[in-house]
């Protein structure tokens, strides 16, 4: 009697031991899993391309436009998330910085930018954006631009923006040129995958 539960006692111990151990296999693919989505919840592991957002600031002039620098002069911010060479945004900025006036000058526009051309540290992006000049008599803003890009770093980039903007209104339209200047600022977490994806794409044509 005393070998018999003996066996089962050892029986019924193997068997525990078993499934503790399995228990803690399971605990550490949870932790394990949980951690990967920490480091990976900004990117996509399927197309190895980084995912962030940015901030640009930026400063264009018109340059068929009649008048000083005040009329001339257009600044603008566009925040939005890159999905590797595509980006979206929000842009919102004046049409000139003149005071007073009819028409308000402040817009505010959605634009979506795709990179056609990258080589190293340069990038070609085409943009097509529309949106609203508040209170303007033509507000109907629509434009197509395009910049020559330069990565000064995986969190850092300037522009040479030129582009057109065409402004329709019930009974009137219009159509300007601008050249501009931008710098844009992306928030990459340091050491996360994002950021070394984004410099690789930076490298990889050097």
């Amino acid at each position: 009697m005393r070998t018999a539960l003996t066996v089962l006692f050892v029986l019924v111990s193997a068997s525990v031991f078993s499934q503790a151990n399995q228990a803690v296999g399971i605990g550490r693919k949870v932790i394990a899993a949980h951690k990967d989505t920490t480091i990976e919840s900004d990117t996509s592991k399927e197309n190895k391309e980084p995912r962030y957002f940015y901030v640009s600031m930026i400063a264009n002039a018109f340059v068929n436009a009649r008048g000083g620098f005040a009329r001339r002069f257009s600044p603008a911010v566009e925040v939005g998330r890159t999905y590797g060479i595509f980006d979206i945004g929000i842009a919102t900025g004046f049409m000139n910085v003149l005071k007073g006036g009819s028409d308000t000058a402040h817009y505010l526009e959605l634009r979506p930018t795709i990179n056609v051309f990258s080589k190293g540290r340069f990038a070609e992006s085409l943009c097509l954006g529309a949106g609203g000049v508040f209170g303007a008599k033509q507000a109907l803003m629509t434009e197509i631009c395009n910049g020559i890009n330069f990565n000064i770093s995986a969190n850092s980039a300037i522009a040479l923006l030129q582009g057109y903007i065409f402004l329709d209104g019930t009974n009137s339209s219009r159509s300007t040129q601008y050249f501009g200047l931008s710098f844009t600022y992306n928030f990459l977490k340091p050491h996360s995958v994002n950021k070394q994806r984004k410099k690789a794409a930076i490298v990889s044509d050097n």
